[in-house]
């Protein structure tokens, strides 16, 4: 049996570490199941032999009313001093996991070969539409990456699912996109969350073949983030198996979460059959979790198709980073949050 880690922001190990989730917010579903109680889930967890079918329906949406009035605006913008953003870390720098919750496949913190993951210095568009993200998850503060999106609304990031809710625990609190981030710049400002949705599938029991976040933002300065740094594209339904740029902001060694970090190559299935995911041959680290998938991308501009996110990694191949394939459920997801 193989097991598999959050790369990442390491949501799903918070419930573990610190219990009850986080409440106040409104928390809605749109389909037909309800959202099941917080439970504690391991970092580096099991998964069974082959991969089971879920069903989904196409509204199979779970969402969260964040931050929409002014006074809750500003208490996430006065929360993130520069300070607690260079303190915030990716889960496994806790370096507890496979102590509390069992040995996974090798030790927690050991890397594989190195295959990709190189410092884009090309500038284009990605520079702008790819940022980090901070979020607080049971009293504590974490980072990802995250993507601007086209979108009808103009507001739209897509990111892993457990960057906004840890799987069936709690959602994230003070949410905030920084696109274009480096080395502790914020050339376009922060972008605080008013609207939060993932997958019902996720929602419910983790499941990371649907590992999809995506973000409706509050604007800034009366501008929204599309009209400020533009959007990627983004497909559904997509051919599998194509040459795809994976961009993030990893934070454990040899990386520092203070520049985008990029990797190349052709995508494929998960080996192991366990989810519909695809992996990348990628060595980047966690913190570039949520990170944009984007195919057909061209270099001269920055510009391609989001296709896909990163999300994990398992324990025994440090070498690829697997990404949620985006079929019907994640097309509903988008066009639910777009119009939010």
């Amino acid at each position: 049996m193989t097991s598999s880690l959050p790369l990442l922001a390491g949501a799903a190990l918070v419930a573990g570490l610190l219990g009850a989730p986080q409440t106040g917010a409104t928390t809605t579903e749109h389909g037909r199941w309800a959202v099941s109680a917080s439970r504690p889930q391991p970092a580096a967890k099991a998964r069974p032999a082959a991969k089971t079918a879920v069903v989904a329906d196409r509204d199979d949406v779970v969402e969260r009313v964040a931050a929409r009035g002014t006074p809750d605006q500003r208490h996430v913008l006065d929360y993130w001093t520069p300070r607690r953003m260079a303190a915030a870390v990716p889960i496994d720098l806790l370096g507890t996991a496979a102590g509390m919750f069992g040995k996974p496949a090798v030790p927690l913190r050991q890397r594989g070969a190195r295959t990709a993951g190189t410092r884009w210095n090309a500038g284009g568009s990605v520079t702008r539409t790819t940022g980090r993200v901070f979020l607080t998850l049971g009293g504590l503060d974490f980072v990802c990456s995250a993507s601007s999106v086209r979108s009808t609304n103009k507001d739209l990031v897509v990111t892993a699912g457990h960057c906004v809710k840890d799987g069936t625990g709690a959602w994230a609190d003070n949410w905030t996109f920084v696109p274009g981030y480096d080395q502790g710049r914020r050339p376009y400002g922060q972008f605080t969350a008013r609207r939060m949705f993932v997958a019902g599938p996720w929602s419910r029991s983790a499941d990371d073949s649907y590992d999809i976040g995506m973000v409706a933002l509050n604007h800034r300065g009366g501008r929204h983030l599309g009209e400020v740094v533009g959007g990627q594209g983004i497909a559904f339904g997509a051919a599998r198996g194509r040459q795809t740029h994976g961009f993030g902001f990893p934070a454990e060694p040899p990386y520092n979460g203070e520049h985008l970090v990029y990797c190349a190559g052709p995508v494929r299935d998960d080996p192991h059959g366990q989810t519909d995911d695809q992996g990348m041959r990628c060595d980047m680290t966690a913190g570039s979790s949520g990170g944009p998938w984007l195919s057909g991308f061209d270099v001269a501009t920055g510009r391609g198709t989001i296709t896909s996110v990163s999300s994990f990694k398992y324990s025994d191949d440090r070498g690829t980073m697997y990404g949620p394939y985006f079929g019907d459920v994640a097309r509903e997801l988008y066009a639910t949050a777009e119009r939010s």
